[in-house]
């Protein structure tokens, strides 16, 4: 456990030097953000019996979602992880007396946890700032916070679970392309991404929560929110559990099959 914990603390320290890069990220997702909430504020004086959500809790949602982006972005692919597989430099990683699947979790928690140190701070107390409805109001209650934190928590294993189920595929597959451009599809629609899953209509609101998609900042932001709260939020916190638990399994059976199978050629 040691070396993938040196080897976390590495790749964090390297990704906090991207300062530059978050700051233009940061610009943009305040600009996004405060862009959403308008219009949704704008749709919500038309018809405000019509919204699934209550304004503080959607405006939490967004501005949570524009400072974890980088937490639970599916988008966020290592592309030279897929293309080592690709051309036979993994062999490199293979020599070292480390378990390949548990250094690409390492690296991964780093990379996303890195981006979201840089950009998630600044983007909180900005939407602090901010006037009701507007800003990101925090009422939330000592036990709905903790649950919060377990789900956040599950949410990152959900993500990281899912990217390096997809990385393993690079054994199996002669390109995965054409896998992971539907995945970011599909985690925008059924995750949250385009917008919260209350606005979905049924049964795709059902399917996406029930989806592994449905288990990533879809929790977390509407506990927060206090959107989703009860025993409602206990089972939703539960599927993020068992997803994290198939995802994560399903990586290393993928993984471990691949190496076992994996032919490189050379010196």
């Amino acid at each position: 456990m040691k070396k993938y914990c040196s080897f976390f603390r590495m790749r964090l320290i390297a990704g906090l030097q991207y300062r530059t890069a978050a700051l233009a990220g940061l610009s943009t997702q305040l600009v996004w953000g405060c862009m959403e909430i308008l219009l949704y504020r704008a749709f919500w004086q038309e018809a405000p019996e019509r919204f699934p959500m209550g304004q503080e809790a959607l405006s939490a949602y967004i501005w949570l979602q524009q400072a974890l982006l980088s937490v639970f972005a599916i988008w966020y692919w290592e592309q030279d992880l897929i293309e080592s597989v690709r051309d036979g430099t993994v062999a490199y990683e293979l020599t070292r007396p480390v378990n390949l699947y548990g250094m690409w979790m390492a690296r991964t928690l780093a990379m996303r946890l890195s981006r979201a140190v840089l950009r998630c701070w600044p983007i909180l107390l900005v939407s602090a700032l901010l006037p009701s409805p507007y800003g990101l109001r925090i009422r939330i209650e000592l036990p709905a916070f903790l649950l919060f934190l377990i789900s956040l928590g599950l949410m990152l294993a959900v993500v990281s679970g899912f990217v390096l189920a997809a990385y393993s595929l690079s054994f199996h597959l002669v390109d995965t392309n054409g896998f992971r451009v539907l995945s970011v599809a599909a985690a925008d629609l059924l995750g949250g991404g385009i917008v919260p899953l209350p606005f979905l209509p049924e049964p795709l609101k059902t399917i996406a929560s029930i989806s592994p998609f449905g288990s990533m900042q879809n929790v977390p932001l509407r506990i927060f929110g206090g959107d989703l709260a009860g025993i409602e939020a206990l089972r939703a916190v539960g599927l993020q559990a068992f997803w994290a638990f198939i995802l994560i399994g399903l990586g290393l059976i993928l993984t471990n099959s691949g190496i076992r199978k994996a032919e490189i050629a050379g010196g």
